[in-house]
């Protein structure tokens, strides 16, 4: 085991080289690092609100902007990290609500605070912020966490007293290894609020809430492309002219050579895939088709209004020349809206790879339907390369967000973040941020027939496609 020093010098490392996950950042209360000191035995709180916490799971803090609870009756809320229970507790946004962001938990009388779900790499800190809610008197409260997801707890520390209206970090370190959850319970005094609850697993490595029969943790690697399905059913028979399974180390894809272009693209994005290769700008033929499909010309979108639009992005596969180079076959574009393929689009992809950067590994499928877009020159064009390539309505992405882990598809579980988007292929769609544009799974299916996710368990492909991602954009 490492003795706390050495766990404080192995945090601040990770500080050093970025390894943080999405969160509020401009609204967080002060500044600094919050961490135990060498003397400090476990479960002793630290409060300071000239300090703020790091954390290393995926997802991580919760920041409680996600979910909607207007009232003080026990029930459970989906938020980003997971489902959490709420007893006797909202989430608040008035103007007495003290918050970091535009919501926190308020909670009264004896309530308390609980997740539903295990994080799967431990924990060496647990960071809280706290504050009375209005003119409330002073409150106390604990934190306790359980290694058997949920059937005993263990106090974390000394009891808590909340004396500001100005929102105070307290953080627990601990030395917890395996499935942990954590619950906070008030004990007296006026409301309470709650917000940004953060926690430091063991090594730095994201956990998310998952807990399925992978390993969670380890070195990044390059996965199976196609390790949640294969949505279409798509053959590598060369008479299945729309739905041509075509493989490549770098991102496997259905082919539909009556629309000149890929149903869907599906690949794995981790720091593994990620180099200085530069970008190339090779575009060039498919030569991997088989006979008999036509093969559109790098030339087919010339003086058209419209973009080469990437399915799989090529900033993804900066791993390698050769990498980079498979992304700019044409099978992989779509004719796309220049100010949709350089703004949302493109702001969507980067965001996609500052979740690897904390800790995660992604499978992104991709692809776009229908027919009729407007690009820069204005009008809605169906088709273009003389009727060779369709143009299409729409454009869609699916992301799974998991922690670096192994046997990925055994790991997504109900609490799993999987973002969908659908946007329509016009200049105008960039009006907006691509967060607006979120959808669920279920509706993209629809929409195209196909069976996303079905390497998933069913009863968690219920869960997780039904849901629309309401988790940070940035």
């Amino acid at each position: 085991m490492l003795t706390t020093v050495k766990k404080l010098i192995h945090i601040l490392l990770f500080s050093a080289i970025g390894f943080t996950s999405c969160q509020k950042e401009s609204s967080l209360v002060n500044g600094g690092l919050i961490m135990p000191t060498a003397d400090q035995e476990m479960g002793t709180p630290l409060n300071d609100p000239q300090r703020n916490e790091l954390q290393a799971y995926a997802n991580w803090p919760e920041t409680f902007e996600s979910g909607t609870k207007t009232a003080y009756t026990n029930g459970a809320v989906a938020l980003t990290t997971g489902s959490w229970n709420l007893n006797d507790a909202l989430i608040g946004t008035s103007t007495s609500d003290r918050k970091s962001g535009t919501k926190s938990v308020r909670i009264q009388n004896t309530g308390s605070l609980v997740m539903n779900f295990n994080l799967t790499n431990g924990a060496t800190s647990v960071s809280v912020k706290h504050a009375k809610y209005g003119t409330d008197a002073n409150s106390t409260w604990s934190l306790s966490y359980s290694t058997n997801s949920g059937s005993t707890w263990t106090a974390l520390g000394s009891t808590i007293t909340t004396s500001s209206t100005t929102l105070t970090t307290a953080t627990f370190s601990l030395n917890v290894t395996g499935t942990i959850r954590f619950r906070l319970t008030k004990l007296s005094g006026g409301r309470l609020n709650v917000d940004d609850f953060s926690v430091v697993d063991q090594g730095g490595t994201s956990g998310g809430g998952n807990t399925g029969g992978g390993t969670t943790g380890g070195t990044p690697t390059r996965d199976n492309n196609l390790e949640m399905g294969n949505p279409s059913g798509a053959t590598t028979i060369a008479t299945n002219l729309s739905n041509y399974l075509l493989s490549k180390s770098q991102y496997v894809m259905s082919y539909n050579n009556g629309r000149g272009c890929a149903n869907w693209v599906s690949w794995h994005l981790s720091s593994a895939w990620k180099g200085t290769a530069t970008r190339c700008d090779c575009f060039a033929a498919e030569a991997l088709l088989p006979t008999g499909f036509y093969k559109v010309p790098s030339t087919a979108y010339s003086s058209t209004g419209f973009d080469r639009g990437h399915l799989c992005p090529s900033d993804d596969r900066d791993g390698s020349a050769t990498d980079n180079a498979a992304t700019f076959t044409m099978s992989n574009m779509v004719p796309q809206a220049p100010a949709n393929n350089q703004g949302l689009w493109a702001n969507l992809e980067a965001y996609c790879r500052t979740l690897i950067t904390a800790g995660n590994e992604l499978y992104v499928i991709s692809g776009a339907y229908g027919s009729g877009g407007t690009g820069s020159n204005g009008g809605t064009t169906t088709t273009i390369n003389s009727g060779r390539v369709t143009v299409p309505a729409r454009l869609w992405k699916i992301i799974v967000v998991l922690p670096v882990g192994t046997a990925d598809a055994s790991r997504v579980t109900s609490s799993s973040r999987v973002i969908a988007i659908n946007v329509p292929n016009t200049q105008t769609s960039n009006n907006s941020a691509w967060g607006t544009y979120r959808t669920s799974v279920d509706a993209i299916e629809t929409a195209t027939g196909y069976d996303f996710l079905s390497a998933v368990p069913a009863a968690v492909q219920s869960v997780l496609e039904a849901t629309t991602d309401a988790g940070p954009t940035q």
